[in-house]
């Protein structure tokens, strides 16, 4: 695989802090515009700009593009920033409580995606995916990477551990606790990357396919990646609540289609194949049956959840567009799939990430909302332009 040194145009060292940003898609605009309030380098303003609007704009507007240039270029010309003198990758590790995940920053080739080198696990959304290139096209710059993850490699280790000796380029912790660890290093690490097979998509899928939408050749024909070692990443659940009626109590339901319900003092499920699900002011563990099914795919808890629960108990076949359903992601905890009145709340066991390079292998695609990757990437710290 192909791992390409790039002149990044970044913060200067003293203003990385107060740049970095959450992702675009792990906030909603109001929450974007409540972090950005009084953070007027926030790298939000360039990822989310319509925070910048009035209240209630529309977030597909022209405006909005074209003020996310605006606030990219302000970026570029201003005192707080700079693109560095030469190309290069670098070693990004985050780290938080007993967690510590190290991978290697650089640019992919669009033409190894499209050749299916850099392997997905979802479906995109044509929406989503035409605001992401929309974005792009009005900046010239992929203004944030996606996470991708490939079988460990000895050789890349060591000379990661080699170049985490050397001075740093940041080091910041971020509001919510996670420590960003920045090294800048030499070109000649990418030739370690040509003995990888594959890159797995592991966070930003629509990112990746907006970037091939958008290449026109050259430099654009690039976007950058951290790419980690498998052993590093850590996944969490993706929780759902159901609000819908069902014309028996759910539980009931339930039981019917997966055997005994237990009530349950845990929202956590103990294992694979087991689940919690909150109804009526209580949780019970549930245990999945075996899929009737056939595919790798088929075996992650999501899908057997979509199988003896979703479709069966609420007549559920799609859970992308069934507007009954939301996602809840593992980070924000149990507490928040604690609601009542017509609501149901499915606690699931994490997928691991040999289940996801099982089914990315298999050419087949995850149920939607199957991973949530963590900790996440800061934004703003290294982007890369094109014009």
């Amino acid at each position: 695989m192909t791992l390409r040194p790039f002149r990044a145009l970044r913060p200067t060292a003293d203003c990385v802090d107060a740049v970095a940003s959450v992702p675009y898609d792990v906030v909603t605009v109001e929450e974007a515009r409540a972090l950005a309030a009084d953070s007027p380098l926030s790298f939000l303003h360039v990822v989310r700009p319509e925070i910048d609007l009035p209240p209630g704009a529309d977030e597909h507007d022209d405006a909005v593009y074209a003020k996310g240039a605006q606030n990219l270029n302000a970026f570029r010309e201003g005192p707080y920033s700079l693109v560095e003198d030469e190309s290069a990758l670098y070693i990004y590790r985050l780290a938080i409580g007993g967690h510590t995940q190290t991978g290697v920053f650089g640019c992919v080739s669009v033409e190894e995606y499209d050749a299916g080198l850099i392997v997905r696990h979802e479906n995109t959304r044509p929406a989503k995916v035409a605001d992401r290139v929309r974005h792009i096209m009005e900046q010239g710059a992929h203004a944030e990477p996606v996470i991708l993850t490939f079988r460990d490699v000895p050789e890349i280790a060591r000379q990661v551990e080699r170049i985490k000796q050397t001075a740093r380029l940041y080091d910041f912790v971020a509001p919510d606790g996670v420590r960003h660890t920045v090294w800048r290093a030499p070109g000649s690490l990418q030739e370690a990357f040509r003995s990888v097979g594959r890159f797995y998509i592991a966070d930003g899928h629509h990112r990746c396919e907006a970037a091939s939408r958008a290449s026109s050749g050259g430099d654009s024909g690039w976007f950058p990646a951290v790419v980690f070692p498998m052993g590093d990443l850590r996944i969490l659940p993706y929780n759902r609540i159901v609000r819908k009626r069902t014309p028996e109590p759910v539980m009931e339901a339930i039981e019917k289609t997966c055997g005994r319900v237990i009530e349950s003092h845990s929202a956590v499920p103990e294992s694979k194949g087991t689940m919690c699900v909150y109804s009526e002011g209580a949780w019970h563990l549930v245990r999945l049956p075996a899929t009737r099914r056939h595919t790798a795919a088929d075996t992650l808890d999501v899908a057997r959840l979509s199988e003896f629960v979703l479709e069966p108990v609420f007549g559920i076949t799609d859970q992308r567009t069934d507007p009954h359903v939301s996602f809840v992601g593992g980070v924000r905890g149990t507490q928040a799939l604690e609601v009542n009145g017509d609501a149901t709340s499915f606690s699931l066991f994490a997928t691991s990430i040999e289940e996801l390079v099982a089914v990315s292998d298999a050419g087949l695609l995850m149920p939607p909302k199957s991973t949530w990757f963590e900790p996440k990437l800061r934004s703003g710290i290294l982007v890369h332009t094109f014009s």
